[in-house]
């Protein structure tokens, strides 16, 4: 098997700067080393490490070569391990487990991406997830972050989100041929099925609670199957549903707050560290 030489990791970061910043100048300036000392860098990554030319030079202009384009991929992945490698190893802090409490609802849409980047950065860290509804969760003493949804004025806790909710159906569903309207909710105590009821009843229009469940999943299996509408935050529409509004003679519904709650008995740098990545994706 051949054998190659190892490529410097400090030779790549002086080489990601330079396709960042346009030039050796502003490159040298990003990672604070002199000009020379940048171009004897890249002239020993050329040269010597891989053999291949990587810039196109004119004048004070550079621009990456077909090559160069190729190892800028290659680079920041290298680089991005390489922080998350010295990150886990050098925080012996990051290893544990945290706690986090998170109505159904919020486990598809923003969770997976949260946990995957976290898993990512600090895979020495257990992560123990509860599911239940927001009225539960606010009665746990037990869990480090809580996620729950809040009617606007009572929120506490730091402020994730706010959305509006909407009304949704089956893109074969007839709404206007279904009275009194089929509706698929949470179960009772859920305050946004209050909110959609009370709106209801306000416009003066005719329903019935068909389909009630905890799992924001079987709600929307019910509706996507067109055997009832539903009134869930925008971000949480599956895709290939219909969102309805006032066209369609339903009332505007109001907007919820999402807020993460932090435990003051159980923080720790890994749980202080999660609620930073949690706040981060729900902001996206």
């Amino acid at each position: 098997m051949a054998s190659y030489p190892g490529i410097d990791t400090e030779l790549l970061r002086s080489f990601v700067a330079i396709a960042d910043h346009g030039g050796f100048t502003r490159a040298a300036d990003a990672v604070n080393r002199t000009q020379s000392a940048i171009s004897m860098q890249m002239k020993r990554l050329e040269e010597d490490v891989l053999q291949r030319p990587l810039f196109e030079r004119s004048g004070r202009q550079v621009r990456l070569t077909a090559e160069g384009q190729v190892l800028l991929g290659y680079a920041r992945r290298i680089l991005k391990l390489h922080g998350e490698v010295m990150t886990t190893l050098r925080q012996p802090h990051m290893v544990g487990a945290v706690r986090i409490g998170t109505p159904d609802d919020y486990v598809m849409r923003f969770l997976p991406g949260i946990l995957a980047r976290f898993a990512q950065a600090y895979p020495l860290v257990q992560v123990e997830l509860h599911c239940e509804p927001s009225s539960q969760l606010l009665q746990r003493q037990d869990l480090d972050l809580t996620i729950v949804t809040r009617e606007p004025g009572t929120e506490i806790g730091q402020l994730l989100r706010q959305e509006r909710f909407v009304w949704a159906e089956a893109a074969g569903f007839d709404l206007h041929q279904q009275r009194p309207i089929p509706l698929a909710m949470f179960n009772n105590g859920c305050f946004c099925r209050a909110w959609v009821c009370n709106a209801l009843d306000a416009a003066d229009i005719d329903y019935r609670i068909a389909y009630t469940s905890p799992s924001l999943a079987a709600i929307m299996a019910l509706v996507g199957a067109g055997l009832a509408v539903t009134a869930q935050l925008h971000s949480l529409i599956a895709p290939e549903l219909r969102i309805l509004g006032e066209a369609e003679g339903l009332p505007a519904l109001p907007q919820c707050s999402i807020v993460l709650l932090r435990n003051p008995r159980s923080q720790s740098p890994v749980s202080e560290t999660l609620a930073d990545y949690i706040v981060e994706g729900f902001r996206l």
